[in-house]
């Protein structure tokens, strides 16, 4: 079972400066993305995980939520303390929190603090 985090408490560790990773293609940024998002697109999540930290939770969103259960299930298999953002990013916005339109998030790099 992939561990999934609603999005009141995905608002609340968000705004606490918790760790987003959009699997969503570059194409769908324009609907709109969490701020300060990490760009790491389910296709090319396995050339990502060198710049994800080990050490603190990662929350995985998409657009609705089907490919970030998918890229939690593979992070959580390799170590990581990886959660799938129910309802994704259209619940994001659709609840009338703040996104960031037609730019694509940063590359998923991490601080040497965070990759301790």
């Amino acid at each position: 079972m992939v561990p999934e985090i609603d999005q009141q408490r995905f608002a609340e560790a968000h705004a606490a400066g918790g760790l987003v990773v959009d699997v969503r293609n570059s194409g769908e940024y324009r609907a709109g993305l969490v701020p300060g998002a990490r760009s790491a697109p389910l296709p090319d999540l396995p050339l990502a995980l060198a710049g994800l930290p080990r050490n603190r939770p990662v929350y995985v969103i998409c657009q609705s939520g089907g490919r970030s259960a998918q890229a939690t299930s593979l992070l959580r298999q390799l170590g990581y303390d990886a959660h799938s953002v129910s309802g994704g990013t259209a619940a994001w916005i659709e609840a009338g929190r703040p996104a960031v339109t037609g730019a694509a998030p940063g590359a998923p790099t991490a601080t040497p603090e965070e990759a301790r």
